[in-house]
């Protein structure tokens, strides 16, 4: 329900109680420091190993509701393979009531190229649109709210509410065409006798049939919704009942699809015993009032009237007076069904529309009569609706929805992000051979006249696709009945779970109401207003009219669902790694351009209203609606686009009449050091993100503002030689420390600010006695960790390839703690790259004496696999071991030579203070002859600086004094010092890791490893800066290319979609 998935909640700063007992030991003091917020990898497998992101679902709360007082119940793993669970589903959703109830009607009225036509295009829309959702459903973990979180995540929260809102009022209709597709087939079909409103005339039947369906359909919905507010539990019990009903019918279907290609005697027995169709002429006949196609017959010789005569003349007598058109006509009875081999193919190949009250008429010579004014009211068939191509289109599209029926129970798959792709294509692939099948043999064996007979009054009222049945045609009748209250129910059980889950991200604030519902978790209110919205769809009481209006809708969601993900194709975010690899943003366009199509072939007023009703909800939510912050696409295609455009401004300077008021910020050195980290910079983003290259030139502004424009210009000349699209910024301060203070916390523009930083690691810095070389980089790195930013160092970085492809090898990841999983995310990066492509990934963690190696290579198995990484995956045992002599030994020798850079230090710092009170002597005296107050301020900054007011022999006096003693003190405390024990088992676990990486890493292209956090003392002690550059350059000693990265502290790689 918040607007944020429980991204961190089972990765990055979790506050166990009993952690501290999972890092003791000798072998990972390297990272003690930074326990409390960066996880051992082995405890975050362990604790993602009992991790679910799914929510207890309804039915489980109801069960604990029933088990008061007892144990809490344990959620079982999904078990639902792909058949089970998405394969069925959706062909229960897509095959449904306009297979029954229109088909055969649309294919006569059509004809069999266009009714080809109209289900090609629809199925091809519903297929596109399934390889879409099938990249967007592996991408990650889909939870409740099916296609409105795709969407919403993908596309941001106001298109996801507005799409969110037009699919929930689009399933809402739904369940209100299943409702009337119920009530059609029971009073039409099963009991025409329960009808209240009865026609006096044939002229009243249309309207008694719609005030029928009105009363019986708010019956049906009243009952519905009782049972949904029951319980979901109860749904599932009756829905049981109704699918197996609904596969018997499939498999009654599926049985005389078969005769259809095989069994052509069974369809010519099926025609004269259940398919007879009495012709007047050319005209086909209401069979209701009569059971013999005859005007006359002859009974003991003698020629008397049957039932037929008397509806058209005024009495049973042969002399009385008769229509015209029916004297002068014969009466003859046709094969309903006659088979492939009869030639009806032809006749049925091109479309018969028609206007409302149009006869159904074979095409045969026939007299026409001179009144056909009282046609209307004679017992011939008739169109009730004027029939047309885009009517068609609007009313068959329904028949192809339901395709997310296996993303909306990706909690209940064991796979799901194998089970959703594999189901939903081949059921799509599984109806469409059937639609498709459908219209080529309705077309080749029955007869036109039956076809366009939507309601069976030509064969005694009877489905028509149901007098293929054998041995009656109840059993397509009971079958379609059934089906569609399933899926009446399973609409009015979804559609406020919908609304629920859009009104819990709190996105549209009036509809928080509906966010509310039973202790279960039953949407009580949601179920209120859905009832309401269908109830105004029962009102329409046709079918063929409330089938255009949910094609709007689904259209729309389908649209957008292409439109996403088209958008991340395009943009390639880091995210974006479906395990369904068969897409392409040109087949997600083309989707989209089928769905807008359709959405104006269908009805284009329609389409109108349905997208004015999605831009008012886009605009409500853009102004009025809570901020969330998911990720989604349309805000990295803002930042691409303004990327895009800031590159484009920096190509060439401004015209005069394109000037405008601003501030310029650049990036350089006087000479670019490491080139290649360029080179780096653009393969790791793969051209796109946000580069800034910083550079700071020591000195003041006023006197070096023309080497900070010559920086600019040779920093822009590598980075046009390095292909590294992006910005530079040069900063003069005076002096390099602060420097890299203000460009990591200044660089950037508005949202445009960079979240990582990217440096060369210090070369020679052990052979400097400068120790800024050293003091430089490690406040950098605790300065980047105050700014929450992340932090990749690369060490040898002139041996990193430039342009030239990498033959095929490996990139290592030596995951030792999780601070944000950037460690997995840098491989997939440079493999987007041309010169990483063939390298393979390779993640190495480390098990400890009481880990089990084995469960944790399978949880990190099935932890990238959630990812969407591929990636070859080992554990390393490193048991505790005792610490060497070697070790003690290096750790000595580094505190040892610490403490003398400190004595250096201190010495240096007393020279220096020597000079500054000589020079600032001889300048006060000088100044002092000019302007008094000047010399006085300048002596008083200089006294706020130095903090001393003495003389110079008093100065020297006192040094001399404290300097010997303490010299003589500190080369005696040089050899008689001990390491100290924290600093020892630091420099075991980079030994031993050391040894381990070498071991398993000498042959990788790349090395990418954990860096270790800066020491928490930020006083100036440089035992502990001098501590953390020695163990790091020890960890990595022996290897080429190694890239040493720190967490931002922040998420960078998510489970989610």
């Amino acid at each position: 329900g918040d607007g944020n998935p429980r991204e961190s909640s089972p990765f990055i700063n979790n506050t166990d109680d009993n952690k501290g007992n999972l890092y003791d030991g000798k072998n990972m003091a390297l990272f003690e420091e930074e326990m409390d917020s960066n996880p051992m990898v082995s405890s975050l497998l362990s604790k993602l190993a009992n991790y679910t992101n799914l929510t207890q679902g309804v039915r489980e709360h109801e069960e604990a509701d029933e088990d008061e007082g007892a144990k809490k119940q344990t959620v079982k793993s999904p078990q639902m393979g792909t058949f089970i669970g998405v394969y069925l589903p959706c062909l229960q959703n897509i095959l449904g009531v306009i297979l029954f109830l229109r088909m055969t009607w649309i294919v006569g009225t059509a004809g069999i190229l266009e009714s080809f036509i109209i289900v090609s295009m629809c199925c091809s829309c519903t297929m596109l649109t399934a390889i879409s959702m099938s990249a967007i459903a592996t991408n990650g973990v889909v939870p409740a709210g099916g296609s409105y979180y795709m969407i919403s995540r993908s596309l941001g929260p106001e298109f996801g509410g507005a799409v969110g809102l037009c699919f929930y009022l689009g399933t809402t209709f739904a369940g209100a065409m299943y409702i009337l597709g119920t009530i059609e087939i029971l009073l039409t079909y099963m009991v025409p006798s329960a009808a209240i409103f009865k026609a006096e005339e044939k002229a009243q039947e249309a309207d008694a049939l719609l005030n029928n369906m009105r009363v019986y359909g708010t019956c049906c919905l009243t009952l519905m919704s009782l049972v949904v507010f029951v319980g979901v539990k109860y749904v599932n019990f009756i829905l049981f009942y109704f699918i197996l009903f609904y596969f018997i019918l499939f498999y009654f279907i599926l049985f005389y699809f078969i005769l259809f290609y095989f069994i052509y005697f069974y369809f010519l027995f099926c025609s004269f015993v259940l398919s007879r169709v009495c012709l007047l002429g050319n005209r086909t006949l209401q069979n209701h009032g009569f059971d013999k196609c005859m005007k006359t017959e002859i009974i003991d010789n003698v020629t008397v009237t049957t039932k037929l005569w008397s509806l058209f003349c005024k009495g049973p007598e042969l002399n009385a007076s008769c229509n015209e058109y029916f004297s002068l006509n014969n009466v003859t009875e046709i094969q309903g069904i006659p088979g492939l081999t009869s030639g009806v193919i032809s006749e049925n190949m091109w479309g018969s529309y028609g206007p409302a009250g149009m006869l159904v008429e074979k095409a045969v010579p026939s007299v026409r009569a001179s009144d056909a004014s009282q046609d209307k009211h004679l017992p011939y068939v008739l169109n009730d609706i004027t029939a047309f191509f885009t009517l068609l289109v609007g009313i068959y599209f329904p028949s192809v929805t339901g395709i997310m029926a296996g993303s909306n129970r990706s909690g209940d798959l064991r796979d799901a992000q194998r089970s959703i792709p594999i189901g939903t294509i081949l059921a799509i692939a599984t109806t469409t051979v059937i639609y498709l099948s459908c219209v080529v043999l309705f077309g080749a064996c029955i007869e036109g006249v039956l076809l366009r007979d939507k309601f069976g009054d030509s064969v005694k009222g009877n489905l028509v696709i149901g007098t293929l049945s054998w041995p009656s045609p109840w059993v397509i009748v009971i079958g379609s009945f059934f089906s569609c209250c399933g899926a009446g129910l399973q609409s009015l059980t979804g559609a406020p779970r919908l609304l629920q889950a859009i009104a819990r991200d709190g996105i549209v604030p009036f509809l928080e109401v509906f966010g509310h519902g039973k202790a279960n978790g039953e949407p009580t209110w949601a179920l209120l207003l859905t009832a309401v919205i269908c109830e105004s769809g029962i009102l329409i009481a046709s079918l063929d009219a409330v089938a255009p209006i949910l094609s709007m809708f689904f259209l729309m969601c389908y649209l957008f669902v292409n439109l996403a993900c088209a958008l991340q194709t395009l943009l390639r975010t880091p995210n974006w790694r479906p395990r369904f690899k068969y897409y392409h943003w040109a087949l997600s366009f083309l989707g989209m351009s089928l769905c807008l199509a359709l959405m104006f072939i269908s009805s284009w007023y329609y389409a109108l209203v349905a997208m004015l009703i999605a831009g008012c909800i886009y605009k409500y939510i853009e102004y009025r609606g809570a901020e969330k912050e998911w990720g989604d696409g349309i805000r990295g295609l803002s930042l691409n686009a303004a990327r895009y455009a800031l590159i484009r401004l920096e190509e060439a300077p401004p015209h005069t009449k394109n000037w405008r008021k601003g501030t310029s910020k650049t990036v350089a050195e006087l000479s670019v050091k490491h080139p290649r980290l360029l080179s780096f910079t653009t393969q790791l983003k793969a051209g796109k993100g946000l580069t800034i290259v910083g550079s700071v030139l020591e000195g003041t502004f006023l006197s070096r503002d023309t080497d900070a424009k010559r920086a600019e210009q040779s920093i822009k000349s590598a980075m046009a030689a390095e292909k590294t699209k992006g910005f530079c910024h040069v900063v003069v301060s005076s002096n390099l420390r602060d420097g890299f203070s203000h460009l990591i916390q200044s660089a950037g523009l508005g949202g445009m600010k960079h979240n990582s930083v990217l440096m060369a690691w210090p070369t020679n810095w052990r052979q400097s006695n400068d120790p800024h070389s050293w003091r430089n980089f490690i406040e950098t790195v605790q300065e980047t960790t105050a700014a929450h930013q992340a932090l990749l160092v690369a060490k040898n970085v002139d041996s990193f390839p430039h342009q030239e492809r990498l033959a095929e090898g490996t990139i290592d990841v030596w995951w030792i703690v999780h601070d944000g999983g950037l460690l997995m995310l840098l491989p997939f990066l440079l493999q987007q790259h041309k010169v990483w492509r063939k390298c393979k990934m390779r993640i190495f963690t480390v098990a400890q004496l009481d880990d089990n190696s084995i469960q944790m290579k399978k949880d990190l198995q099935m932890f990238l696999y959630h990812l969407r990484l591929n990636a070859e995956v080992e554990v390393v045992e490193m048991h505790d071991s005792d610490i060497s002599a070697f070790t003690y030994e290096k750790t000595l020798v580094m505190e040892q030579r610490s403490q003398m850079l400190k004595q250096m230090q201190l010495s240096r710092t007393e020279r220096e203070r020597e000079v500054m009170l000589h020079d600032t002597r001889s300048v006060y005296n000088s100044i002092v002859l000019k302007e008094y107050a000047v010399t006085v301020f300048a002596f008083s900054v200089f006294i706020n600086r130095v903090h001393m007011t003495w003389t110079k022999d008093k100065f020297c006096t006192e040094r001399n004094r404290n300097r010997e003693p303490s010299a003589n003190m500190a080369v005696r405390d040089l050899f008689s010092m001990k390491p100290n024990q924290s600093n020892v088992r630091c420099m075991h676990t980079a030994i031993k890791l050391n040894e381990v990486v070498v071991n398993k890493s000498q042959g990788a292209h790349l090395v990418l490893l954990n860096m270790p956090g800066p020491p928490k003392n930020r006083g100036g002690d440089e035992n502990c800066i001098l501590t953390l550059t020695e163990l790091t350059l020890m960890k990595t000693d022996g290897l080429n290319r190694v890239l040493l990265v720190r967490g931002g502290g922040r998420e960078v790689i998510t489970i989610y979609s």
